[in-house]
Formats: C-alpha cells, structure tokens, sequence
C-alpha cells in the first residue's frame, strides 16, 4: 500500500511541477514541491508576492490537489522602503472606484496592514488586490472588517439556488447553513476549484460577513 501512495504522490509532485513551469506568471526555477496524500507543499523563493500567489493558485489547478501549504518566501531582487510603499498603496487605494474611502494603511518590513470598514465583501477583496501587486510588496495583511447595510433573513436560499445555478459546480454535495450573518459551507466537491468557486459564491450574498468554507475536496 505503501508503494503505492509513494507513486501516486510523485505523480502529483511531478504534475505540479510541470503546471508550476507552464504558468507564465510563475518563475518556477526556485520553488521545490513536496505532495503527500493529496496535500502539496510549496517552498523556495519568488520575487514578488503577486508570484507567491500566484504559484498557489497554479497548484490548485492540478486535479488531485487538495489542499496546499505556501511556504514561499518572498526575495525582492531590490528593495524599497516602506515610506515608499505606503504611498504607492494610498495612491492604488484612492485609483479604485469599487473600494471606498476610509481605509488604513500600515507598512512594516515590506508587509502592508489594510485595516477600515466596508459593507461588501467584494470591496475588501479589491482593497487587497490593489495593493498586493505593488513592487516591494512582500506580503498583506487584511484586516479591513465588514459591516453590512443589510441582514437579509433568505441568505441560506439565495446561497443554495446561487450555487445550483452555477455551471462550473457540483452542488449536488454541498451543504449551506446560515448562522445570522455567518455561512458555513460543509460536504464534498470534486476539486479544489469547485470549492473556491463556493466560497466565493457564498461571499457574493448580501449580509453575508463570515464563511466558514468545511467543504472537503474529494477527487
């Protein structure tokens, strides 16, 4: 038995390589890729963070995957100061007509600290990608909360029916609960894009604030 979870993990380390190198978004000269049962680790180095992320998602891609651990460490080939940073994120921020005014930026090291409030979940993922992309940035910290105008009482239904309408999913598997404000997601998918497509659907339902994503990947 032994033998044969050895094979079926060198298989996927193999094939993870291979989409590493394919990505054009990624340098895959530097990253190593460990797998076991189905959960790949990622370590090595990347220039920027947009790569960091990048690689995890490449990863993701690969059918068997279910689950990664990025380990990279983010090497800038020269480095900025954080004064720098920080205007170029402020300026980024005030560029974006879906991210509204009112949040903080906090740089540390290379490792910008968004904090504020919003009333849409999309705003806070748009404030984080304004910023991650910037040269010198090494990581991002998202503490930006939510607070919605609106605490619809259907968000379970209109969570399901969203789900089931989506033609990239299976949702045949996936269980929603509503806890006020909080979903959780729970039951299985076929891969590890079918589960981020659930989560994020899920996110997409007004006064959703949390999603607590349980679903499990199950090739």
């Amino acid at each position: 038995m032994s033998t044969t979870l050895t094979m079926l993990d060198e298989r996927l380390k193999t094939t993870v390589m291979n989409q590493l190198a394919w990505d054009p978004e990624v340098d895959a000269s530097l990253i190593g890729v460990s797998g076991k049962e189905g959960i790949v680790t990622l370590s090595g180095y990347v220039d920027t963070y947009a790569a960091k992320l990048a690689a995890e998602r490449a990863a993701r891609r690969v059918y068997g995957v279910k689950a990664v651990a990025n380990e990279l460490e983010v090497r800038l080939a020269s480095g900025r100061i954080d004064p720098d940073i920080a205007k170029d994120a402020l300026e980024a921020l005030k560029n974006r007509i879906d991210v509204p005014l009112g949040i903080g930026v906090t740089v540390r090291d290379g490792y910008v600290s968004l904090t504020g409030t919003v009333e849409w979940m999309h705003q806070r993922v748009a404030a984080e990608r304004a910023v991650k992309y910037l040269r010198g940035v090494r990581g991002v910290q998202n503490h930006i909360s939510l607070k919605p105008s609106v605490s619809p009482t259907d968000v379970q239904k209109r969570i399901t029916e969203a789900l089931h309408r989506h033609a990239d999913l299976d949702a045949r598997g996936i269980h929603v609960e509503a806890e006020g404000p909080k979903v959780i997601l729970s039951g299985t998918v076929r891969s590890w894009m079918e589960k981020d497509e659930a989560f994020r659907a899920a996110w997409r339902a007004p006064g959703v604030i949390a999603v607590d994503n349980r679903i499990t990947v199950v090739p």
